[in-house]
């Protein structure tokens, strides 16, 4: 991997963080019901998931050469992080990490 991939990746990162940071400080705490209640930890928790998806989509890339097992590839590594985002946000699966 490209250490400007890397960078990229880490970019785009803070960018997806910004939002529910800046709805956060405009709409509220949410500790009266509205906006967000994201703490420091959250924000870590899910920077380093959305980080390592974007690495492991960068690996995913150069590893497979057909496009096709490119695409399906992709598609789990997505997949998976939408579960695991899944599961510390509402607890789907009841795991001792599971959100509220």
């Amino acid at each position: 991997m490209k250490n400007e991939n890397i960078i990229r990746v880490a970019l785009v990162t803070i960018g997806i963080l910004l939002i529910p940071f800046i709805l956060q400080i405009t709409i509220g705490t949410g500790v009266d019901g509205q906006g967000f209640n994201w703490k420091l930890g959250d924000f870590i928790v899910m920077g380093f998931l959305i980080f390592m998806m974007g690495l492991v989509i960068l690996f995913v890339a150069e590893k497979f050469k057909k496009p096709y097992h490119r695409l399906i590839a992709i598609f789990i590594v997505i997949l998976i992080f939408l579960l695991i985002w899944a599961e510390l946000a509402v607890g789907i699966f009841g795991t001792p990490f599971a959100g509220s």
